[in-house]
């Protein structure tokens, strides 16, 4: 390719509704142009990494036995009511009508239409297993799209579905998916992690997420150094503390608080560590009559040391806690005969059905509030001045320096971009949409299934938000929209120039390297920093006095500063350089 017959259109500023840097330098150096709220265009520039992501997909789920094809973006409501989906989920599906009224989706994933096709043609064990693929267009209404590619509304993701016979076979597909997905992301030349996941109301421990690791990352990752541990905040861990609870040695008392409603602001009035005191939170659950009539409820406070912070994904797996929600502030003033900030487990009014975290548990000598407005409870001890509790379980996020589960050292926590999921299913979609096959004994068996997607589209962000410096985009080499470029030095006025140019050009593309000549007569500053905003990781400067000496400069996107290369020996250094 050759840059006068190619689309680039950089930008000096980035749009002001640009937040982040992927963001940012994706409208700057002209890979997308904004459409609409979280709907872009993907231009040449941009078109080209997000073929190469493709691509790299779809060459290891080949290999993996994966088949691909393409499902509709737009589908029957009717398959999503049998699932329930069309009605559960929330305005994020986009629901439409066509000329004659019939309902349709405009889909954010496809395990409906998969299922609906196997159930049509699976009839036999012996058909068993496949996995059906697809890259193509997803759309989710986002309420706030925003971050460009990271969080739009339009999107490409690849959707795999794996169909097997028992459960057995089903976890054998998910591994295959799993390995297939790290060749993948190590393609990517990209650092990442694989995480445990929660798998939500399916269960298993079955479900990784990729991540690849990024300052401005929205999710928290938690992995141990010392090994193989890895877990996104939801699924972490936190272990009980070793050691027997320390015998109490304070006084129970009422401790006069006046205006402090926090943790932290009662441990810097008290002189203690925030360690020392107790939140509490107060939740309900409800019981409904067949009409959908709350006919009872109850409520339940969650102990947690201060300077820990509640996880919702692990209330919600506490027995009784599954539909969980907060208390209402008559619902708290009815049960504990105070406003929340000074709320505690001691004097209620009502009972309560009490969680401690496994941390609180083992304390003493604690702080929590006295069910009084101004005043906590200081020198508060289990067995001495309120029962032992119940029920306790791990309630909170887990924190840098907790142990890590495998005993293998301390946790550490850095921030993630989910850019792949792996994901076990069973019989959740099967079951649904009666989709059967005849087993060996002749009988109808549900199809157990597995899904397993990557955001093509969000992966070229996820990859600048790792990658990039002042100067622009930095990508690696694998999904760069063009590997090398050759920037000659005033070709018109240099005819030797502009014939090393060509020379060194045509030896690369016939060597297969994805090159691009600059040959539109720039600047050489205002074309260096065209592909240094780009990002094109091997860069060849090609000048009339270098010439003379027999050289050429070369300099990675990542050097502060270019070298002299021989120009007879250019090429078998590329070479080297590109790995060929």
């Amino acid at each position: 390719m050759k840059a006068s017959q190619f689309f680039i259109s950089t930008l000096k500023e980035a749009p002001a509704d640009a937040e982040v840097v992927s963001h940012q330098l994706m409208m700057r150096a002209g890979m997308i142009k904004k459409l609409g709220a979280g709907v872009y265009n993907y231009m040449p520039m941009g078109l080209r990494v997000i073929r190469k992501v493709e691509a790299i997909v779809r060459e290891e789920m080949n290999r993996a036995g994966a088949i691909e094809m393409t499902m509709p973006v737009i589908q029957p409501a009717e398959l999503w009511q049998e699932t329930g989906r069309f009605e559960k989920m929330g305005p994020e599906l986009l629901r439409i009508k066509d000329r004659h009224g019939r309902d349709f989706v405009v889909q954010p994933t496809s395990e409906e239409v998969v299922t609906d096709v196997m159930r049509q043609d699976i009839k036999s064990y012996k058909q068993l297993p496949k996995n059906l693929y697809q890259i193509q267009t997803k759309f989710r209404d986002e309420r706030r799209p925003r971050f460009g590619l990271m969080r739009g509304r339009e999107f490409i993701m690849k959707d795999a579905y794996s169909f097997d016979r028992d459960q057995a076979s089903a976890k054998a597909s998910y591994q295959v998916m799993a390995a297939a997905y790290r060749k993948i992301f190590d393609r990517f030349g990209l650092t990442y992690r694989a995480v445990a996941a929660d798998s939500g109301a399916i269960g298993g421990d079955l479900s990784e997420e990729f991540q690849v690791i990024a300052a401005t990352g929205e999710d928290a990752i938690v992995y141990c150094p010392g090994s193989d541990y890895a877990a996104n905040m939801e699924k972490a861990e936190a272990l009980a503390p070793q050691g027997a609870r320390k015998a109490a040695s304070q006084a129970l008392t009422k401790t006069a608080t006046p205006g402090k409603a926090t943790c932290a602001d009662v441990a810097e009035l008290l002189g203690i560590p925030l360690a020392a005191t107790v939140k509490s939170l107060v939740l309900a659950t409800d019981q409904t009559d067949e009409t959908g009539k709350v006919v009872k409820t109850q409520v339940w406070l969650l102990l947690l040391r201060g300077d820990h912070d509640m996880n919702e994904v692990k209330v919600g797996k506490v027995p009784g806690l599954a539909d969980f929600r907060f208390a209402t502030l008559p619902e708290i003033e009815d049960h504990f005969g105070c406003k929340p900030g000074y709320l505690g487990p001691l004097n209620l009014k009502k009972p309560v059905k009490l969680v401690a975290d496994r941390e609180v548990a083992a304390m003493a000598d604690w702080v929590c509030g006295a069910n009084e407005v101004d005043f906590h409870t200081t020198g508060v001890n289990w067995g001495r001045d309120l029962p032992e509790p119940e029920l306790v379980a791990d309630i909170r996020n887990v924190v840098a320096g907790d142990p890590s589960p495998d005993g293998k050292g301390a946790l550490v926590i850095e921030r993630g971009i989910e850019v792949g999921h792996v994901f076990y299913l069973g019989t959740k979609y099967s079951q649904a949409m009666n989709a059967t096959f005849l087993g060996e004994n002749g009988k109808p068996q549900f199809l157990e299934m597995g899904c397993y997607g990557i955001g093509i589209t969000r992966l070229p962000a996820a990859a600048i938000e790792q990658n990039h410096d002042e100067r622009g985009i930095i990508w690696p080499d694998a999904i760069a929209p063009f590997t090398v470029v050759l920037c000659p030095i005033s070709p018109d006025r240099f005819p030797e120039v502009e014939a090393a140019a060509n020379k060194l050009y045509a030896e690369l593309l016939a060597a297969g390297v994805d090159v691009i000549l600059d040959d539109r007569g720039e600047r050489p500053g205002a074309m260096f920093a065209d592909w240094e905003l780009i990002g094109v990781p091997h860069r060849v400067t090609i000048g009339d006095r270098g010439l003379k000496e027999g050289q050429l400069e070369y300099q990675h996107r990542r050097d502060a500063a270019s070298s002299k290369i021989d120009v007879a020996g250019a090429f078998d250094f590329l070479k080297g350089k590109l790995a060929l």
